[in-house]
C-alpha cells in the first residue's frame, strides 16, 4: 500500500494543531476538506488516527506512531531542502530565528531591515518567545538566548554580555522623588519578574535585594512575567525596575537612576544545531549580528 503524501502532509498539520479548524487555517483549506482527507487516510490504513472530542483531537496509539514517523521524515526533507538551497552561490532559503520577546521586540527586529536588504534571497522569519524551542527538531534554525542552551548537540557562541541597570520614568521620579542610594528603594514602587513564571535568568529579580535593610521586607507593586511588559510598566510611570540596557531607546522618558547599582551580567549566546554549521545563511546572519552588537557598544 502506497501512502499519499498530500494526506500525510495534512495529517501532520492536524496532529500539530490538535484540530481540523486550526490545521485548515495553516494549510489554507476548509475544515471539512481537512476532515475528509483524514477520514480517507484512516480508511486506507484501516485504523483510527485520532480520538475526536469536543475540545479537539488526540492521536490514537497508531496515530502517535504515524506522527513520530511523519515528523521525522518531514524534518529530513526540510534539511535536504536547506542543503539544496545552500548549494547556490548567494545565501538563500528559509532562516527561522527565535529569541526572547524582550530582546527581539526592542533590539533585534528594528535592525533586520539592513540584513534583508543585504540578503534578499534569505526568507527570514522571527519567533519571539520566552520558551526554549527545540532547534534539533527544526522548530527554529538559530536562537539568541540569554542563558546557555540545555539541549545537546548545539553549537553555542557567546554573543554579548548584557548589563542590567535601574530605570524609572521621569514622571514617576517627579511624583515620588529620586532614590539617592539603594536603601531608598525600600520606599519605592518596584516592578519585578512574575514569580510563577520560569525565570529567564536566576538573578532576574536582583533589585529586590539591592541595599535592602534586613528589617524591612520589600513588596513589589507589580509582577510581570515578561521583560518587555516590565519596561512598558516602567515607561508608564508606575515604578522602578532593573532593565537590560538594550531595551531602553535613546529618546525616551525612561532614565537611569542609582548609577552605582548594576545587576549581575547576563551572557547572551548565538545557538544553532551542529548539522547546520556550514550553512551560508547562518554564517552571514551570525556575522551580521556580531557587527550590530559591536555597533551597539554592549
Amino acid at each position: 500500500m502506497a501512502l499519499d503524501w498530500d494526506k500525510l502532509r495534512i495529517f501532520h498539520a492536524v496532529a500539530e494543531a490538535g484540530s481540523f479548524t486550526h490545521a485548515g487555517e495553516t494549510l489554507n483549506l476548509s475544515q471539512s476538506a481537512v476532515s475528509r482527507q483524514i477520514s480517507a487516510l484512516e480508511d486506507s490504513l484501516r485504523v483510527p488516527l485520532f480520538h475526536r472530542h469536543a475540545r479537539g483531537l488526540i492521536p490514537t496509539e497508531q496515530g502517535e506512531m504515524l506522527y513520530r514517523t511523519v515528523k521525522d521524515v518531514f524534518h529530513k526533507l526540510a534539511m535536504a531542502e536547506s542543503r539544496l538551497a545552500e548549494s547556490k552561490e548567494r545565501p538563500s532559503g528559509p532562516l527561522k530565528i527565535t529569541t526572547t520577546v524582550a530582546f527581539g521586540s526592542t533590539w533585534l527586529t528594528e535592525r533586520l531591515r539592513e540584513f534583508v536588504e543585504l540578503f534578499p534571497d534569505v526568507d527570514l522569519s522571527v519567533i519571539l518567545t520566552d520558551d526554549e524551542l527545540d532547534l534539533g527538531m527544526r522548530e527554529a534554525d538559530v536562537a539568541i538566548r540569554m542563558s546557555p542552551p540545555r539541549q545537546p548537540d548545539l553549537i553555542q557562541r557567546p554573543l554579548m554580555t548584557v548589563s542590567t541597570r535601574v530605570y524609572a520614568a521621569e514622571e514617576y521620579l517627579a511624583d515620588k522623588g529620586t532614590p539617592q542610594c539603594p536603601e531608598d528603594l525600600d520606599h519605592h514602587n518596584l516592578i519585578i519578574f512574575g514569580t510563577d513564571a520560569p525565570h529567564p535568568v536566576p538573578t532576574i529579580n536582583w533589585l529586590m535585594d539591592a541595599g535592602a535593610r534586613p528589617e524591612y521586607r520589600r513588596r513589589p507593586i507589580l509582577r510581570v512575567n515578561n521583560l518587555y511588559g516590565i519596561f512598558r510598566a516602567v515607561r508608564s510611570g508606575l515604578g522602578i525596575a532593573g532593565i537590560p540596557d538594550f531595551m531602553v531607546p535613546e529618546k525616551t522618558n525612561v532614565v537611569r537612576i542609582l548609577p552605582e547599582l548594576e545587576g549581575p551580567p547576563i551572557q547572551a549566546f548565538f545557538v544553532y544545531p551542529e548539522e547546520l554549521r556550514h550553512s551560508k545563511r547562518i554564517v552571514v546572519f551570525r556575522d551580521f549580528l556580531l557587527r550590530k552588537v559591536a555597533e551597539s557598544n554592549f
